[in-house]
C-alpha cells in the first residue's frame, strides 16, 4: 500500500506530513515507557523483520498480490508507540534507498501504514485480550483478528485521504469498494503472518511479547470448593543468565530469518501488482503519478545496480535493506532507551529547596 508521489495533492500530503511528525514525536515519548531491557534490543530487529517480510508479496486474487503492512505485528511484539516507530523506520528506508513509496507522500504512508494500522490493531487486540481467557493462545487469536482488521482499516484511511486530496476525478465509491475488497483478502495473509510470528515468539520467550504482559495466571487455591488467588502468589522470574542467553538466541534467530527471507525467499514472491497498484491501474488513480525522486538510486526497485542476475541482484538488495534497517532501527531505539534511563536516574529526579 505504498503510495507514490502524485496520487495525493500537495496540501493533503503536507497535512499528513504534520500528522505523521506529531505522531512520531508522541511515539518517541511513549516508547520510553515501552522499551526496557527486554524489548529495546528487539525493536530494531522487529523493524528489519517487517522490512524483509514486506518483500514477500503473496497472491490474493487473479492478477493481484499483497504483502505484510506490519503495524499489528510491531504493536503486539514491542508496544504501540514503538510499533509506530518500527514501521516508520521501514517506510523511511524503503522511500530513500529503494524508491518504494513517494518522498512527498511519506507523510501519507506513515499515517496510513504506520499510525492507522498500529492504533486500530492494538486497540482491537487489547479489547479482545480482556474478553478472552488469560492464555497465550488468546494472545495469538487476538493478534490474528487485530491484524486482519488493520489492513482494510488502512485501505479505508487511504480512500478517505484520496477523497480529500486525490489528483484524479474518480468515483470515490468505486475506489472504496475496490480498495476495501482486495485488502480484506490481503488482511487474511497479514493475520496469518502476524499470528504465526507472535505465536512463535510466545512459545520461546513469552516475556518478550509486549501484548502478553500481565497475562500470567496467579496461583489458585481451592477454598470451600471455590478457586481463589493464593496470597502473594505470582509468576516466578526466570534466572538472569538463562534469560540473557535466550535473549541473544532469539535476536540471532530473528536476524537470520530476516536475512533468509529478504535475501533468498523474496526471489519467489509474486510479481503481480499489490492491492493499491492494481486498484490504481484499474480505476485511473495513477494517471498523475510522478516518477520517484530517487528512481536512479543504486537499490531502486529492490535490485542492485549493474548486477544483471535478477536472483543475485534482488537477494543482495534484500540483505542490504535488512542490514540498514536493523542498524537504523536499533540506533533509534537505543537512543530512546538511553533517554529513558537518563530520565529515571537519581540526578534527574533531584529537586532543590
Amino acid at each position: 500500500m505504498h503510495v507514490p508521489d502524485g496520487f495525493i495533492n500537495a496540501p493533503t500530503s503536507a497535512v499528513t506530513g504534520v500528522v505523521a511528525a506529531g505522531a512520531i514525536a508522541v511515539s518517541l515519548r511513549g516508547a520510553r515507557r515501552e522499551l526496557d531491557e527486554r524489548t529495546a534490543p528487539l525493536a530494531g530487529l522487529v523493524a528489519a523483520f517487517i522490512f524483509a517480510v514486506q518483500m514477500l508479496n503473496f497472491p490474493v486474487a487473479a492478477g493481484t498480490s499483497g504483502h505484510l503492512l506490519g503495524g499489528a505485528l510491531a504493536a503486539i511484539l514491542v508496544g504501540p508507540c514503538t510499533g509506530v516507530l518500527c514501521v516508520s523506520v521501514v517506510l523511511l528506508m524503503q522511500g530513500i534507498l529503494f524508491a518504494d513509496g513517494g518522498l512527498t507522500a511519506l507523510g501519507v504512508n506513515i499515517t496510513d501504514m504506520a499510525i492507522v494500522t498500529t492504533v486500530v490493531a492494538y486497540a482491537l487486540f487489547r479489547g479482545l485480550v480482556k474478553m478472552l481467557p488469560r492464555t497465550r493462545r488468546s494472545v495469538t487469536v487476538a493478534s490474528f483478528v487485530a491484524a486482519l482488521v488493520s489492513v482494510p482499516a488502512a485501505a479505508l484511511a487511504f480512500t478517505l485521504l484520496y477523497w480529500i486530496g486525490g489528483t484524479t476525478d474518480v468515483s470515490i465509491g468505486k475506489v472504496a469498494t475496490a480498495m476495501i475488497g482486495v485488502h480484506l483478502l490481503i488482511g487474511i495473509g497479514e493475520a496469518a503472518i502476524t499470528a504465526l510470528t507472535v505465536g512463535a515468539v510466545i512459545a520461546v520467550r513469552p516475556d518478550l511479547v509486549y501484548g502478553a504482559r500481565g497475562l500470567q495466571q496467579r496461583l489458585k487455591l481451592r477454598v470451600n470448593g471455590e478457586l481463589v488467588d493464593a496470597p502473594g502468589a505470582g509468576p516466578a522470574p526466570a534466572p538472569a543468565p538463562v534469560a540473557a542467553r535466550s535473549h541473544r538466541k532469539v535476536w540471532i534467530t530473528g536476524l537470520v530469518a530476516s536475512l533468509v527471507l529478504a535475501g533468498f525467499v523474496s526471489f519467489y514472491a509474486s510479481a503481480d501488482p499489490d492491492g493499491l497498484e492494481k486498484v490504481a491501474s484499474d480505476k485511473g488513480i495513477d494517471e498523475k503519478a510522478k516518477e520517484h525522486a530517487n528512481a536512479d538510486s543504486p537499490l531502486a526497485d529492490y535490485g542492485v545496480e549493474d548486477i544483471t542476475n535478477a536472483r543475485v541482484s534482488g537477494g543482495l538488495a534484500g540483505v542490504i535493506g535488512v542490514g540498514v534497517t536493523v542498524v537504523a532501527g536499533s540506533a533509534v531505539f537505543w537512543a530512546v532507551r538511553r533517554r529513558r534511563s537518563e530520565d529515571a536516574s537519581p540526578t534527574s529526579t533531584e529537586t532543590t529547596v
